[in-house]
């Protein structure tokens, strides 16, 4: 059996000042430091999601800007692409007004030609059927 005399006493009441006095030197002192460093690990939390929204952010904007510039070099590049096909049929154009022109002065100095060559054989169709004549007859 439990004897209940003094010593029991003294001892729970050591035991309640060792847990006193334990608390007090260090389970409080640990629950600072616990509670500092979460409050710490907290902080550095919000920083890195902070850091992340904007890093999203900018990485958005990044993407926004590099959709613009490419938007924009598509319609320059279509521009241009137009203005060189414009250009194309300005010169097309021209080469072929160049080339009617010429192929029509080449026409007109060749039927020119013809005219002047029939002209020539018809004056001189009279003189040889005369000489066939006179070498058949003659």
């Amino acid at each position: 059996m439990i004897d209940l005399d003094i010593t029991f006493f003294i001892q729970f009441v050591n035991f309640v000042v060792t847990l006193v006095v334990l608390n007090f030197l260090l389970v409080r002192p640990i629950r600072e430091i616990i509670k500092k460093r979460n409050d710490r690990m907290a902080g550095y939390l919000e920083d890195a999601e902070g850091f992340n929204e904007t890093a999203e952010q900018k990485l958005k904007n990044y993407s926004a800007a590099l959709d613009e510039a490419r938007r924009n070099g598509v319609d320059i590049r279509s521009n241009l692409r137009e203005e060189g096909v414009a250009e194309e049929k300005g010169i097309i154009e021209a080469a072929n007004g160049k080339a009617a022109t010429a192929l029509k002065a080449e026409r007109d100095a060749v039927a020119a030609e013809v005219k002047s060559c029939m002209d020539d054989l018809k004056a001189q169709v009279d003189g040889m059927a005369g000489k066939v004549v006179a070498k058949v007859l003659g």
